[in-house]
């Protein structure tokens, strides 16, 4: 009897700083089951013999670019190098459960879907959920669905507006089609952007709540990171958005940023907030080019995608983001009268 073939799947991880747990997280992958697997590390300017130390292990490539490429274009970068059907992006802070990275591999085998998400749980609660899938605000927020909540809780398989960027896998032919994550982004938010962009190719994308993987998570806020999250949040808004949706969303979403340069004054980051509208005003050419290619990829409108995105505001309290529930009452009522218009 002729075994049949495994799926082949290349798994991705980035190397940054020191990378105190860098060995742990590949051990876990290299230990995975059901897949013919190789680990990719993409060395984004480790500082500590953390790669090295990997470096020459079987089904190891340790590729070493000559910058920092940031995690969108580490991811790409990789994947240009990748052999397999599959591509597997793991952070360097998540470990995998054995038959994780198969689960998800089952998962976007299916002919309408896009990139899966694993469940995602706290490294020290594995019971609680750090990621089961994120949510999508229209004004282009997104958060960790069901953080800090029982696992249990999220034990269905179904839709999600983005998948988690901490542990994802998605067929290679389909990456490519929609071209990888966007590089301008550099960092955070290109999760959501390319689910959302699966989105309009007309691929579902998915939550797989069988595939466990343990995230050394920490909610943390400094003002690069506060920079790079607004300037990267309008970059998809202005790119994602057809005109007729951008124009009846106007209103709400200089609501929304009037709130947030308050918010930024409070904590200290309203310079980095205006840095990036001044980044946006400075490189428009390039958002315009890349709104281009956007747009003329999609096969379905924001009216077919806007079910998939919330009008609801709810961060979770762990995150420090409280909302009051009138305001989340009034955003969600403003997003159902917009998905009429659509």
């Amino acid at each position: 009897m002729i075994e049949a073939r495994r799926p082949t799947l290349t798994a991705i991880m980035l190397a940054y700083g020191d990378e105190p747990l860098l060995a742990e997280a590949a051990d876990a992958v290299l230990s995975s089951s059901g897949l013919d697997l190789e680990l990719v590390i993409v060395d984004n300017g480790c500082t500590s013999d953390a790669v090295g130390r990997l470096d020459g292990r079987e089904r190891v490539r340790v590729l070493r670019p000559t910058h920092n490429l940031g995690f969108a274009g580490g991811c790409n970068f990789g994947a240009r190098y990748a052999r397999a059907t599959f591509l597997g992006f793991v952070n360097s802070d998540v470990v995998v459960e054995p038959d994780a990275l198969a689960l998800l591999v089952a998962g976007a085998a299916q002919d309408d879907v896009g990139p899966v998400s694993a469940s995602v749980r706290l490294y020290d609660r594995p019971d609680i959920i750090n990621s089961a899938g994120n949510p999508v605000h229209y004004s282009g927020l997104s958060w960790a669905g069901g953080l800090g909540e029982p696992a249990a809780d999220h034990a269905q398989p179904r839709d999600v507006a983005s998948v988690s960027g901490a542990a994802m896998v998605m067929r290679r032919d389909r990456f490519e089609q929609l071209g990888g994550f966007c590089e301008m982004f550099f960092a955070y938010c290109e999760d959501a952007e390319l689910s959302l962009r699966a989105w309009q190719a007309g691929w579902r994308c998915r939550y797989v709540p069988e595939a466990r993987v343990l995230h050394h998570y920490e909610f943390a806020r400094n003002p690069r990171k506060m920079f790079l999250l607004e300037r990267n949040r309008l970059i998809m808004l202005l790119t994602l958005f057809e005109r007729r949706t951008l124009g009846v969303l106007a209103p709400a979403l200089l609501v929304f940023e009037v709130a947030i340069l308050a918010v930024a004054v409070r904590q200290g980051w309203a310079r980095q907030k205006a840095a990036g509208w001044l980044w946006l005003l400075r490189n428009r050419s390039k958002v315009a080019a890349r709104r281009s290619v956007v747009q003329s990829a999609r096969v379905r409108s924001d009216a077919d995608v806007a079910s998939v995105m919330t009008g609801d505001f709810y961060p979770g309290a762990e995150t420090g983001m409280a909302v009051p529930l009138l305001f989340r009452r009034a955003t969600a009522a403003y997003w159902s009268a917009t998905c009429r218009l659509l």
